[in-house]
């Protein structure tokens, strides 16, 4: 009795020590974020003041209007935002100078630390983003400043020079930098570094040109400890190049931008990033110009994922850190890179990679473009064992871009990632992984598949700490191609990467990319991604939870004025757009080229159209503002509701529900279903939670 008394105490005394260690940890953290909040606290009471001070100049000129006509009165007021004075700017110098560099360094630095810590740029806390001890940081976006500008402040357990290492690395956290080439460095003199960088970025649409960046970067210690990286644009009057001589790119700005890292007196690092770019919007169509001009966009595209991306690193190479399938964490962030990379190159499809666009069939709506010799500038995508590469062949993109009205791009990316029967085609799947067995199919075509071809299993690999990004494989079973005829088909598996599907999260950008894979599943696996991407043209305001369902029983009582006032707020609060991009990739054989295009064109026009059908099925319900004598019948969520029902009732009874439903419109397969004698009841299930239910039938509520 007394060993297993003492041992109990052991167990006791272990368990303590490692929950005060715990509470050490959380209480350490509380004390840097408390520190940093009584600093924004007053970085806030000095905007405050300044906005004070700048409302009683605007009373005072509004009241002598007189003293406008002085034009040596530099004090008219410029909507908070600070204009820096030009009489103080250093006279135009060649970047060979090293003098003239380092002018622009610390000219640099000083508007940097203005916006960092400072009220030159008037800064508005985004939605969702709250600070704590395991939250991101403290995210604001820019009012009325140049360009588009995000800052944001975090704490991470790491030192400040790791800290500074990890950004300016800036391949390896910022997806949409397609290079990065540090052409000179300098010293400083001062203890600091000056380069010159040239950095190219991805388009995120087939509808715009991408953009590069001609900048230089500072980095140098302060003296109270801090590590400043501060980077911005080298223009025409800064010794730098007037605008962009590479194909296929436009010029864009960066402004005083970078990172300020401070050391913790507890340990790690506070952070300080700001991001401010021109994009030059104008060169950009009319409809997507709110993409390259929100502030928002830019803080999830990259200044949040700059911070992110730290506390990642930081919580892998701690002790907290578990992985189950027993890859390391920097295997699964080099698949993630490439599968995001990899899309993006299909999106974008350089010439100076080796792409060209084929002639079209007529129609516009879908881009088709070649690259023969794909391991020019993709070696990190492919290797020597895809035979189709090996044997004369190439790959193929086809890829195209539209509008959508009042779809968030969250629900929608989790629609296609927790229902890709709606959209893919199973035939296709198989093709485009036996290219990874060296056994591809005699395929003529997208088959008229219409049905459910076996089930889909995920096994995740790892995510973000706050559920931001998801790495999984997809197993599809059924799906693979038997070469063997009287074979049943194998199964196939999908490495997949889902981001921004996250309902809470304050972004308005979500992705869906995939690529097929073997068995093996080796890191260094060819990958040909494939994938959706969905960004938000307009900002998000008054956006209701996400977590709504279909409301079609309510919809069938036409005559409920709650109803009607319930989807007016809808509609109204859904006003916004978005923009949907789609890129396929297919290898061939040379002397397949065009029977392979042809297919691929026409599944990406039928992924299209399923898309918008998806899309309408799940935009809020616009019933309320639609005349009383138009049909019911129109109904999206109608139509949804009783083909999904019905199909997946004959496929799992081999049984019809409705009796020539098929010939039916949508206002009697409506009333089928709701009339139908016996209950029927929809439920959505979801990975590790309960299902619930969505819709029942008339006779559904009475049982």
């Amino acid at each position: 009795k007394q060993i297993k008394v003492w041992f109990q105490n052991r167990r006791r005394r272990e368990k303590q020590r490692k929950e005060a260690s715990r509470l050490q940890t959380v209480n350490r953290k509380l004390t840097a974020m408390n520190k940093l909040l009584m600093e924004e606290n007053d970085r806030l009471q000095k905007q405050v003041s300044q906005l004070v001070y700048e409302n009683g100049n605007m009373k005072h000129q509004l009241h002598t209007p007189l003293m406008t006509t002085d034009t040596s009165c530099e004090s008219v007021v410029t909507s908070g935002q600070h204009q820096p004075n030009t009489s103080t700017q250093h006279p135009p110098r060649g970047t060979s100078n090293p003098a003239g560099l380092l002018s622009i360094a610390e000219v640099t630095l000083a508007e940097f630390l203005s916006k960092a810590t400072g009220t030159s740029v008037d800064w508005v806390q985004m939605l969702g983003m709250k600070p704590g001890p395991d939250s991101v940081g403290i995210v604001a976006v820019s009012r009325n400043s140049n360009g588009v500008a995000a800052r944001a402040c975090g704490l991470v357990s790491l030192e400040p020079s790791k800290v500074a290492e990890i950004l300016k690395d800036r391949m390896s956290w910022y997806r949409d930098c397609r290079s990065l080439d540090v052409l000179t460095v300098l010293p400083s003199g001062n203890g600091g570094t000056i380069e010159l960088i040239y950095m190219q970025t991805y388009a995120p649409t087939t509808l715009a040109s991408a953009r590069d960046f001609w900048t230089l970067r500072y980095t140098i210690g302060m003296e109270d400890g801090s590590l400043v990286v501060c980077q911005r644009s080298l223009t025409a009057s800064t010794g730098g190049p007037s605008g962009s001589t590479t194909p296929n790119f436009v010029r864009a700005e960066m402004l005083p931008s970078g990172c300020l890292i401070r050391p913790c007196e507890v340990g790690g690092s506070t952070v300080h990033i700001v991001d401010h770019i021109d994009l030059d919007a104008w060169s950009v169509p009319e409809v997507l110009r709110p993409l390259y001009e929100s502030s928002k966009i830019l803080a999830q595209k990259m200044t949040l994922v700059a911070l992110r991306h730290i506390r990642q690193v930081a919580h892998e190479t701690s002790d907290e850190a578990g992985y189950s399938t027993g890859r390391q964490p920097a295997v699964l962030r080099t698949f993630s890179q490439r599968l995001s990379r990899g899309f993006n190159d299909a999106v974008n499809c350089f010439s100076e990679d080796g792409w060209s666009l084929m002639n079209s069939d007529g129609v516009e709506d879908v881009t088709i473009a070649v690259n023969a010799s794909p391991s020019k500038n993709l070696v990190g995508h492919f290797s020597s064992t895809m035979p189709l590469l090996v044997s004369g062949g190439g790959v193929l993109c086809a890829k195209a871009s539209m509008l959508l009205q009042n779809v968030p791009p969250a629900i929608l990316v989790r629609f296609l990632r927790e229902h890709r029967s709606e959209w893919a085609d199973c035939g296709i799947d198989a093709f485009s992984a036996a290219s990874f067995k060296g056994n591809p199919c005699d395929f003529g075509g997208p088959t008229n598949f219409s049905g459910l071809s076996g089930g889909q299993t995920a096994l995740p690999l790892g995510h973000m700490l706050d559920k931001e990004e998801l790495l999984e494989v997809i197993r599809l079973e059924g799906h693979g191609f038997s070469p063997v005829a009287g074979v049943l088909p194998s199964d196939m598996y999908l490495l997949q990467l889902c981001s921004g599907i996250d309902e809470n999260a304050a972004g308005a950008c979500a992705q869906l990319v995939f690529a097929p894979i073997d068995e093996t599943f080796a890191d260094d696996a060819p990958l040909l991604p494939s994938g959706f991407r969905v960004i938000s043209l307009e900002p998000k305001t008054d956006i209701p939870s996400l977590n709504r369902t279909l409301d079609l029983a309510s919809t069938l009582e036409l005559g409920s004025g709650a109803n009607r006032a319930h989807s007016d707020n809808a509609a109204n609060s859904y006003s916004f757009r978005s923009v949907l991009t789609i890129a396929f990739q297919f290898t061939y054989e040379n002397h397949l080229r065009d029977t392979v295009a042809a297919m691929a064109r026409q599944y990406v026009r039928s992924v299209v159209s399923s898309v918008q059908r998806v899309a309408m099925a799940i935009v809020p319900s616009r019933l309320s503002s639609l005349d009383s004598s138009k049909s019911f019948s129109r109904s999206p969520e109608a139509l949804t509701l009783a083909r999904w029902t019905s199909r997946s009732y004959r496929l799992h009874s081999g049984m019809e529900l409705f009796r020539a439903a098929d010939g039916q419109d949508g206002e009697s397969v409506l009333k089928l279903l709701w009339h139908h004698g016996d209950a029927i009841l929809c439920c959505s299930l979801k990975n590790n939670a309960s299902p619930f239910f969505t819709f029942a039938n008339q006779a559904g509520f009475d049982m």
